[in-house]
């Protein structure tokens, strides 16, 4: 009888030996560097510079992906890529410039208060830095992620399935679990580069749009309010108070429209659930898929080459989600315009936030080809013009009446035309009685019973 004590799993009979460790065993013959990979293309297609300290960082990555497979995604990976992203080329807040985004905050506060009726946040606005930024904002960022980060990982294991010889299948049909692990920290990775340059663009906390930051939560990021100045020959004392304006008059709507949040936060999830990989796009990426350039694997990723057109439900859901977004940032447009009325360049550094905003960032491009979704509203322009159609029709009482429940928030066709919403508004401002449309008519005659009965014959 032969005597197997002393040796280890990887000393077993080859034909013993379980298809998954298999795999497992090539895998950890690449991370060791026992490989014709080069870890240098592969931090590349990572998104990471191939100097050493990234290309170990990475390695090391991969290698906890590998001892825990089946745990999910382990986005603290993002979290960390973000961190160290966003902590390049940062500098301390100097106690001047804290003194002066404070009193920023604090005429801003004043100033708002004569331009909505939205009541002022509860909490003290806050003066982070990037990596802080990063920290705060990615919880939501990996819930937006996660669902085409689990479908590119499902895919590549499906397409990996379909692809294999026949020897070959069983490693990869019990493998899974290791591929989507491997596959997730590839993507976490790529998403921490996006975050962590984002942490380097945005302003403020509502500068992207949506509520990244906690609920009554607002935020300057005083590095980027500086540089965001720029070459611009506007007063610094000028640019914060208006960016203080902005920002506060955001976090002030999400606090008292508290249902707006989960909805914003529900519809982006549900669109991005909706999004499909293109299998054949991955299958001719599988096919002609060449190790020592994998480099291809990330552009893939980042052109959305693996993302199909939309569907006409998700191009529906889109619509719905742009037109709030939309409604969000005209309502800010309005109110910081009334607001900063006596800043004498107010009107260049509203434009300047419109090109911007128009343009976006690299890292925001970044994203939209990652998940599949554009954070900027197209009909912003449009947006703005209700608003104030509104303001002057009814004051701003009446208008920010309309946050208090989704069913009164305006809707594309408002938007198309607001003529009918202003009219509306204005009579019930002046207690007339409402025009009826065919369908109000129909469910009275309905109620009263004054509905003709079916001849019968």
């Amino acid at each position: 009888m032969s005597d197997d004590r002393g040796r280890g799993p990887d000393d077993r009979d080859p034909d013993d030996r379980n298809p998954e460790d298999e795999l497992r065993d090539m895998l950890r013959e690449f991370l060791s560097g026992d490989s014709t990979i080069d870890p240098g293309k592969l931090a590349g297609a990572a998104g990471l510079p191939s100097d050493p300290a990234s290309i170990q960082q990475l390695l090391g990555q991969l290698q906890n992906a590998l001892r825990n497979p089946g745990g999910g995604i382990d986005w603290d990976i993002a979290q960390q890529q973000a961190r160290t992203l966003a902590g390049d080329g940062a500098h301390a807040v100097t106690p001047a410039e804290r003194a002066q985004l404070d009193q920023a905050f604090s005429v801003a506060q004043l100033w708002l208060d004569q331009a909505t009726t939205v009541s002022e946040l509860m909490t003290t606005p806050e003066l982070i830095g990037r990596a802080e930024w990063a920290r705060q904002t990615m919880p939501l960022w990996t819930q937006l992620a996660e669902p085409v980060a689990l479908s590119i990982s499902d895919a590549l294991t499906r397409v990996l399935t379909e692809q294999a010889p026949e020897e070959m299948l069983g490693m990869i049909q019990n493998a899974g679990q290791l591929m989507r692990s491997i596959g997730g920290a590839l993507f976490a990775m790529q998403l921490g580069q996006v975050v962590g340059q984002l942490s380097k663009e945005v302003v403020s906390g509502g500068d992207i749009g949506i509520p990244l930051l906690p609920e009554g939560t607002a935020a300057l990021l005083p590095q980027n309010v500086a540089e965001f100045g720029e070459g611009l020959d506007i007063p610094d004392d000028q640019i914060q108070l208006y960016l203080a304006v902005r920002e506060l008059a955001h976090a002030r709507l999400f606090r008292h429209a508290k249902w707006l949040r989960l909805q914003l936060i529900t519809q982006i999830t549900a669109f991005a659930k909706g999004i499909s990989i293109d299998t054949d796009a991955l299958e001719s990426l599988a096919e002609n898929f060449d190790p020592n350039n994998p480099e291809e694997l990330r552009e893939a990723m980042v052109s959305g080459r693996l993302i199909p057109p939309r569907s006409e439900e998700q191009q529906e859901a889109l619509a719905r989600l742009e037109t709030v977004l939309a409604l969000v940032e005209g309502w800010v447009d309005v109110v910081t315009a009334q607001a900063t009325r006596l800043l004498p360049k107010a009107d260049a550094i509203a434009e300047t936030v419109r090109r911007r905003r128009a343009s976006g960032g690299p890292a925001e491009s970044a994203f939209a080809t990652l998940v599949g979704l554009e954070l900027r509203p197209r009909r912003l322009r449009e947006a703005a013009a209700l608003w104030q159609a509104v303001t002057d029709a009814v004051g701003q009482e009446a208008r920010d009446r309309l946050w208090s429940h989704p069913d009164l928030l305006p809707d594309a066709s408002d938007l198309d035309d607001p003529t009918a919403l202003v009219a509306r508004l204005t009579a019930d401002a002046a207690g007339a009685e409402p025009e009826r449309d065919a369908l109000d008519q129909a469910i009275e005659d309905l109620l009263r019973g004054d509905t003709e009965r079916p001849s019968e014959d």
